[in-house]
């Protein structure tokens, strides 16, 4: 198994060694999986527990599917799918049907979507998967040191055919075609909080591997001081620190080195979007629309989809017309009141 430690050191990413290094360009026609078995620990954002956790490659058309060490093998396997989602309050929570779970999936969810890893064992010997420094960055580079290599399979895509939505007290989600047959989820997300080191916030992308990579994936998971005691006397954020995410008090943001975005906050919650949607099963071909959404939204939003038969196909990648890297953008407006 090869060993990628991660080094963090508030906020800072250093890989110790990568033999393999990836460039990530363009829409892949074939699966992928990753090339070696490779390995990460950390503490559980929630649990606050040490957790260990190793990526495997899997066969085409196997998926991503989580493996708990820690109980049964009979009972331990649980698919990566929007329908094993049994909780999203302050995180997404996958469950097989025998009760076994794995929580905190959707930051690694994002890496192996905007990795474009479409089959993966991902073995873990906890109940949540470890926080790292409160972003999908690690993960990219533990992907990138297993390597990537392609299947001799096709790679389906679904695509949007017309238009779903879901609307939530404050928050509202769609997902709609694209204008064009293009094999890229557009993304318009609104963020809207009153703070002023938030505010109102909009990102508008066409995902890539490559924006993923330069634009989103290293934006971390934010909290608020005030809400800190309250969530850990319900036994949640057990695990927090300034070193794994954004705090941000009354008084502005108490991280030392402040943000790595001028945006971060949206940019996170672009990460997790795309974490949520993966779960899909297939990355998705269309345009999301959101306004204050969150994990439930997203996953109402995709039971929705699939309800409506009407709503998708799942087609080759070949069929629809691939964005190359020239043509990948990521805009964005930051406005406080």
């Amino acid at each position: 198994m090869r060993e990628c430690p991660i080094e963090l050191s508030r906020g800072a990413i250093t890989i110790l060694r990568i033999k393999t290094p990836v460039t990530l360009f363009g829409t892949s026609m074939r699966q992928k999986t990753i090339e070696n078995e490779v390995h990460c620990s950390g503490i559980g954002l929630h649990s606050g527990k040490e957790v260990s956790m190793s990526l495997h490659p899997a066969e085409a058309d196997t998926g991503i599917i989580f493996r708990r060490l820690d109980v049964p093998d009979n009972r331990s396997k649980i698919p990566a799918l929007f329908d094993q989602v049994i909780d999203t309050r302050l995180c997404t929570t996958l469950a097989n049907d025998r009760g076994t779970s794995v929580a905190t999936i959707e930051h690694l969810m994002a890496a192996l979507a905007g990795c474009q890893i479409d089959n993966v064992i991902v073995a873990i010997d906890g109940c949540e998967v470890p926080i790292m420094d409160g972003s999908a960055g690690p993960f990219v580079s533990l992907i990138e040191c297993a390597g990537i290599v392609e299947l001799d399979s096709p790679r389906n895509i679904i695509q949007i055919l017309h238009e779903v939505s879901v609307n939530e007290g404050n928050g509202r989600a769609f997902l709609s075609p694209t204008s064009h047959q293009r094999s890229s989820l557009d993304i318009n997300l609104n963020i809207d909080f009153d703070n002023a080191a938030i505010g109102y916030q909009t990102l508008l992308m066409s995902l890539s591997s490559w924006n993923f990579k330069q634009d989103i994936c290293h934006a971390r998971t934010f909290g608020f001081l005030e809400d800190v005691e309250a969530l850990r006397q319900a036994g949640l954020a057990q695990g927090g620190s300034l070193d794994n995410a954004i705090v941000i008090s009354e008084n502005g943001i108490l991280n030392e080195d402040g943000l790595r975005y001028d945006d971060e906050f949206v940019r996170h919650k672009a990460l997790d979007c795309i974490g949520d949607l993966y779960l899909a099963g297939n990355q998705i071909a269309g345009c999301f629309s959101g306004y204050r959404t969150g994990h439930g939204i997203h996953n109402k939003l995709l039971r929705r989809l699939f309800a409506d038969r009407e709503a998708w196909r799942l087609v080759p990648v070949d069929e629809l017309t691939e964005i190359r890297a020239p043509h990948w953008i990521v805009e964005s407006q930051r406005a406080i009141a």
